[in-house]
C-alpha cells in the first residue's frame, strides 16, 4: 500500500495523508484553510510504500494533476515495467504522457549480470562489436571494454 501526503501551498491549511485517488479527491474537496476558503493546490509527497513505488513516484515527477494515472500504474504494472519506466524516464530523460505511453513502448534492455565485464563479454558474444574471430576472443580484456 502506498501512502502519500498532500501538502497545501496555502500556509493557512493543514495537509492530509491518503492511499488512493478517491481518498485524495474526497479529502481535497473538503479541505478549507483557516479562513474557510477552498484549498486547491498541493505538493504531493511520497511517504510510505514499496521501494520500487517510491522510485516510480520520483521518476513520475508526481503532482496532483496525474495522481489517478500514477495510482493506476502503481497497481497494474509489474516490477519489470516499473523498472523500465524508472530507467527510461527517471534516468534517461524520456518524455512520458500517462494517457498514451506505456513502459512496454520504451526501448530499454535490462541485463541482470554480476559485473560490467560479464556484460561486455555477452555483448561480444552477441556480435555487438562486430564479428570477432574465435582465435582473437581469448585476447580481449573484458575489464576495459566499454559495454555500451
Amino acid at each position: 500500500m502506498t501512502t502519500l501526503f498532500a501538502q497545501p501551498y496555502d500556509i493557512a491549511a493543514q495537509g492530509f495523508y491518503f492511499e488512493s485517488y478517491d481518498e485524495y479527491v474526497k479529502k481535497s474537496t473538503a479541505l478549507k484553510n483557516d479562513y474557510g476558503q477552498q484549498v486547491e493546490e498541493f505538493e504531493i509527497q511520497f511517504i510510505d510504500g514499496d521501494e520500487i513505488d517510491c522510485s516510480l513516484a520520483s521518476a513520475w515527477s508526481l503532482h496532483q494533476g496525474q495522481l489517478s494515472a500514477f495510482f493506476d500504474a502503481s497497481d497494474e504494472w509489474d516490477e519489470h515495467q516499473k523498472q523500465i519506466f524508472i530507467i527510461a524516464v527517471g534516468e534517461c530523460g524520456y518524455s512520458f504522457d500517462p494517457a498514451s505511453d506505456h513502459p512496454d513502448n520504451f526501448e530499454v534492455d535490462i541485463y541482470e549480470l554480476d559485473s560490467m565485464s560479464d556484460l561486455a563479454e555477452q555483448f561480444v558474444d552477441d556480435g555487438l562489436y562486430g564479428e570477432i574471430p574465435q582465435s582473437l576472443q581469448y585476447y580481449i580484456d573484458y575489464e576495459v571494454i566499454p559495454p555500451f
